[in-house]
């Protein structure tokens, strides 16, 4: 006997045609549900679904902020790599002509830069929701 349908073209059971729940809401509720379950990525079946069963519901905002903090973190490493080369490489910053002075502005600036993206990579992480 072969198996049904939904199974074969995806591998795993669907819920076609298995039994479904009617809920009574007025239409601004139904319109809150639908936006809620639409930032989670989900169709509202299944965002009703995940919160009746008490499975967590992650939005797509979390997965956007996460991706948010990579890209910060990704400066970070960038400005760092900057300051070893400029710390550690004396016949590159020759051949640039920098001045021990005007070295000394660079390196503080980039300090104050990671300094001010530390502090938004902070801000965001404190921001996301689990």
């Amino acid at each position: 006997m072969l198996p049904p349908k939904e199974i074969m073209m995806t591998g795993s059971p669907t819920r076609k045609g298995t039994t479904p729940i009617k809920v009574w809401v007025f239409p601004d509720e139904k319109g809150d549900i639908v936006n809620k379950a639409k930032s989670a990525g989900l169709s509202a079946s299944a965002y009703l679904r995940n919160v009746g069963m008490g499975t967590p519901v992650t939005g797509i905002a979390d997965k956007e902020a996460v991706m948010e903090l990579v890209k910060i973190n990704a400066d970070l490493g960038r400005i760092g790599g900057l300051l070893k080369m400029w710390l550690t490489n004396d016949e590159k910053l020759e051949l640039e002509g920098h001045s021990s002075a005007r070295l000394e502005s660079v390196i503080l600036s980039a300090l104050r830069d990671t300094k001010a993206i530390q502090a938004l990579l902070y801000q965001k992480a404190s921001a996301l929701k689990f």
